[in-house]
Formats: C-alpha cells, sequence, structure tokens
C-alpha cells in the first residue's frame, strides 16, 4: 500500500469519525406554514425555534417559511411523509388520513375556548394525536387556537329565527353549507377572493370568517354587525415529521416538547391580544359586536352536524353536544 493511499485512507477515517457526532448534533429543520408574518402561529413558530436554539446551545435551528413558499399546506404534508420537509403547521385537513382530525373543526362542539382547551389537552385530544402519528407519520408537539369564526351581516342577527332565508357565503364545505341552511339562511359557496365585492353589489347578504380576516379583507366596509355566533372554535397543530423525530436524541427530543410547550403558551398570549385589537379596530370602524343566543343555535344545528361527520367520530361529537 503506497503512502498517498494510506494518508487518504486515514483522512477518510478520521472524516467518519468527526462527521458522525456532528451530524447527529446540527440540524436545521425546516418548518413552512401558510399563515403571514403578522399572524400568531408565525411568531409563535419563531419563538419556537429561538427557545430550541437555546435549550440545544445552537446545536438545532428552526428555519420558518411563512405564506406557503415551502408549498400549500398538503404539499407540506406530503413532503414530510417524503423527508423533505421537517415541520409545519396543519389541523383538520389531517381527516384525509387520520379520521379522527375531524374533530378538530366541529360547528358549535365548544362554547368556550376552555372548553376547547379541555377537549385537545385531555384524553381524546390524546388519541387524535396519536391516529395522526401512525396514519399520516407525522408528529403533534404543540397546538394553536384559532380565531372564533362569526357571522357578520347588515342588521343584528340574535337566534336562527333572525336569519330566514339571508343570503351569505360559506367555505365550500358540505357540513358548513347544511348547518347553515338547518338554522334557516340561504348558504351558497364562493371563493373568499369575490366575497367582498359580492357583498358591495348585494349579490350576498352576510358571510362568517374569524374576526382577522374581517379585519384584513375590511368587510367592515361594507357590512355594519358582527354577530357573535362563534360557531366554529378549532384549533391547530405544529407538527414534525416522524422521520425528523427519529434522528433526534432523547435529550434533544425533550428540548423540542419544552420549546413547544413554550411557543404554545407564547401563541396564546399573542393570539388573545389579536382577538383584543381586533375588536378594538373594527369597533372603531362602526360595526356592532352583537350577542346572540347560542344555546338555540346550536340546537338547530345539532342534526344537521351529526348527519355530517363520519361514522368514527359521531358519539365523540354526540356527546360534546350533550354537554
Amino acid at each position: 500500500m503506497n503512502s498517498n493511499f494510506k494518508l487518504t485512507a486515514l483522512a477518510a477515517a478520521v472524516t467518519a469519525l468527526v462527521a458522525g457526532p456532528l451530524s447527529a448534533q446540527d440540524m436545521t429543520l425546516k418548518l413552512g406554514h401558510l399563515a403571514n408574518e403578522d399572524n400568531s402561529w408565525h411568531l409563535a413558530s419563531v419563538k419556537f425555534g429561538e427557545e430550541l436554539a437555546a435549550l440545544t446551545d445552537g446545536r438545532i435551528v428552526v428555519e420558518v417559511f411563512p405564506n406557503e413558499s415551502l408549498g400549500k399546506e398538503i404539499d407540506l404534508i406530503n413532503g414530510m411523509q417524503l423527508g423533505t420537509v421537517d415541520m409545519t403547521i396543519t389541523g383538520e385537513s389531517l381527516q384525509n388520513w387520520a379520521p379522527k382530525a375531524a374533530l378538530l373543526a366541529v360547528p358549535y362542539a365548544f362554547k368556550t375556548i376552555d372548553d376547547m382547551d379541555a377537549f385537545a389537552s385531555g384524553p381524546i385530544g390524546d388519541e387524535i394525536s396519536q391516529q395522526i402519528i401512525e396514519n399520516v407519520q407525522i408528529r403533534p408537539i404543540a397546538y394553536f387556537a384559532r380565531g372564533a369564526r362569526d357571522l357578520t351581516s347588515n342588521r343584528p342577527i340574535t337566534s336562527p329565527a333572525d336569519l330566514d332565508g339571508l343570503k351569505m357565503r360559506v367555505p365550500n364545505v358540505p357540513l358548513f353549507v347544511d348547518v347553515w341552511k338547518a338554522l334557516g339562511a340561504n348558504p351558497g359557496p364562493m371563493a373568499f377572493s369575490e366575497v367582498f365585492t359580492s357583498l358591495q353589489n348585494g349579490t350576498i347578504e352576510a358571510q362568517e370568517n374569524p374576526l382577522a380576516l374581517i379585519r384584513s379583507a375590511s368587510f367592515y366596509e361594507v357590512q355594519s354587525h358582527v354577530n357573535l355566533t362563534d360557531h366554529v372554535r378549532s384549533w391547530i397543530y405544529l407538527t414534525i415529521a416522524e422521520s425528523t423525530w427519529a434522528k433526534l436524541s432523547d435529550d434533544d427530543k425533550a428540548a423540542v416538547l419544552e420549546a413547544a410547550a413554550r411557543a404554545q403558551a407564547y401563541e396564546r398570549e399573542v393570539f388573545e391580544k389579536s382577538l383584543a385589537d381586533d375588536r378594538a379596530f373594527l369597533e372603531e370602524k362602526g360595526m356592532t359586536f352583537v350577542d346572540v343566543d347560542a344555546a338555540a343555535f346550536q340546537s338547530a344545528a345539532k342534526e344537521a352536524v351529526l348527519a355530517n361527520v363520519n361514522d368514527e367520530i359521531k358519539p365523540v361529537v354526540e356527546d360534546l353536544f350533550s354537554q
């Protein structure tokens, strides 16, 4: 064996010995999501990265990609399954693989955000997470709140009787269409980009969305009332690919979970402040906030909700309505 070959072999051996520990310790996680930079989910994602870097002395770095810059939600889920994306924020879209994920956005399932928190962090929430891990190969590590959906209109609506054929836009989701029909409205799917103009010209009379979207879409220019129906309270998961999770040491897994817990607490602070800010902004723009008969809405919606949920979650939904 000549001396050059010996030196090359020795260098390769040393490189392998050095590269092994470094590759296990130095890691960059790509986290893509659909929200913009001002959204509480994005701010919490950045917070997660900061906390994880601190907990691992900079050995694990998180790169956050907002605004679908790494791809749309389903593309990111597929990328995590293929090992090309490490993390994303996702919710009821996971029901395409894990039926129990439909529980993340059931109309009138939760009266308050505290009810939602108890459910999401309780035994059934654990079952949802486990089914996602097993069926989708991605792991929920925290959850973030979503703004409750409220109905805007040009007159106060306090009970289902006040709807009476109200022409309104809903997302192209059969469950939403059927629920609003059951409540007495005249709902129809429409692209979100068309809603403002349709409200302006009278093609529709109302729409429903969280306060943040009511504000960002300037619906206050064409709607006078926010009726606090709070008809959908939901949450969304911060997730990590199982293939990425498997590469972490036990200590680093613990650090990821701790950073996620801190990010979840931080997101809730930002979220609650944003709700207050959005309401104040809309009131300043002249919108009137209307309290509604929540029990009457829930009762009128019940059969339509149960008719649209899958058999696996129907008993859980029935129990939620009975409570």
